[in-house]
């Protein structure tokens, strides 16, 4: 009886971690320079006071994966390919149109963290940003499925370096704890749009499509969906775990001695004399290896959504000869991204901001349209929303309308 129940076990765990990948990488991308940019200005700025904020962000972030992983699952079908035959063209262009630029906005923002990341170690960008380049390139077009998210979900590992930072800056826990159990928020009009930037940072419009589209890459059908249920678990808990240590890493030293910082490189210069260089340096490698993670899944999630839409071949499994738009996209949005970065004096922040602007007028179209598909009998069969699943959805979607709406006004004000 013992050995059976043990058998079970072990099968159960290989099965796992055959499906593991996923989510976990989703998740994982969401750590980019952008994000870690964000987290590190919510330490720098507040301290421990708006820890609290990754809670409900974790939340909202577990309920819109599950609902990406059981539409690709159950239909095999891609996110745009679905919004196209089930919405039209029009909407279609739209997403895709804005989707585009927002992604080849945030994938020069990743080479600018690998660019700033490796300056720290006195090495120019002129020589980082086109070599990362061109790694990525070899990686994604080289190589197969199953070898790239092998090497995503190592990256994925190296992204617990904050994790080392953090305990390096000697932070006062008894605090930290208190301001996960007790939400505080200054109603200054920063700090409004900084929360607004934190929880939005965790949900992007790309990540929706590229986690569909991961889980048809892999093969993945209902078959394996409390495995896969567990995958998007674990990839939002990364997300938010990281996020949670860069918060503590710079408030318990960038904020005490007052530091403000514009990138996510300038939080890994400060923290030198503060918790000491190799502090400084973890984090900064942190910083290197989330952009190159990110300025990989990025282009690739943007060709998916393409090629998905207008019925082109694509995925990386494929040959150049079989999915010659896929591969074309991802390789112009990779040369365009680093053309950017290497303009001497490019206007970083502004691409940044505009980038975050534009994911957060699009996001609500795109959790509209997917909360449609998924309650469609004929698209999910029985594995619609049930009436709980729905209600969390909508409201989730309608206090992300109203933050974006509050974002915006802040920016445009």
């Amino acid at each position: 009886m013992r050995t059976n129940r043990l058998q079970a076990f072990w099968r159960s765990a290989l099965l796992f971690f055959a499906v593991l990948g996923p989510g976990l990488v989703t998740g994982s991308v969401d750590n980019d320079a952008g994000g870690i940019t964000t987290y590190s200005l919510l330490g720098a700025q507040h301290g421990y006071q708006l820890l609290w904020i990754l809670i409900p962000s974790f939340v909202v972030l577990v309920i819109i994966q599950e609902m990406n992983a059981r539409m690709g699952m159950v239909t095999g079908k891609g996110l745009a390919d679905l919004i196209r035959e089930n919405f039209g063209l029009r909407i279609t262009l739209f997403i895709l149109l804005a989707l585009l630029f927002a992604n080849l906005a945030n994938t020069a923002t990743e080479f600018a963290g690998i660019a700033g990341s490796l300056a720290i170690f006195g090495i120019s960008k002129y020589i980082t940003v086109p070599l990362a380049a061109i790694l990525v390139w070899f990686l994604v077009v080289k190589g197969t499925y199953k070898s790239s998210e092998k090497i995503f979900l190592i990256f994925s590992l190296f992204l617990l370096s904050y994790v080392i930072s953090a305990v390096m800056a000697k932070p006062d826990w008894n605090a930290v704890g208190l301001s996960l159990i007790r939400p505080s928020m200054d109603r200054t009009p920063g700090t409004v749009a900084l929360v607004v930037g934190t929880i939005g940072t965790t949900i992007a419009p790309w990540m929706q499509f590229y986690m569909q589209s991961a889980v048809i890459e892999k093969g993945l059908t209902m078959k394996d969906y409390r495995f896969e249920r567990w995958d998007v678990i674990i990839g939002s808990t990364a997300t938010v775990v990281v996020a949670f240590f860069i918060v503590v890493a710079c408030g318990a030293t960038l904020y005490p001695n007052g530091i403000q910082i514009m990138e996510a490189k300038d939080a890994a210069v400060a923290l030198q004399p503060l918790a000491g260089a190799l502090a400084s340096y973890v984090f900064a490698a942190g910083l290197f290896v989330a952009s190159l993670f990110s300025a990989t899944i990025l282009p690739i999630a943007t060709a998916f959504y393409i090629c998905e839409a207008f019925g082109f071949e694509a995925g990386i499994n494929k040959t150049w000869k079989e999915a010659p738009a896929f591969y074309g996209i991802f390789t112009t949005i990779m040369v365009i991204s680093v053309l950017i970065i290497l303009i001497p004096n490019a206007p970083l922040i502004s691409i940044t901001l505009g980038a975050q602007i534009l994911n957060g007028v699009l996001l609500p179209v795109v959790l509209f349209s997917m909360i449609r598909l998924i309650n469609r009998k004929q698209i999910m069969g029985q594995f619609t929303n049930r009436p709980l699943q729905n209600a969390i959805a909508y409201v989730t979607v309608f206090v992300l309308i109203g933050l974006t709406l509050v974002m915006l006004v802040l920016n445009i004000v």
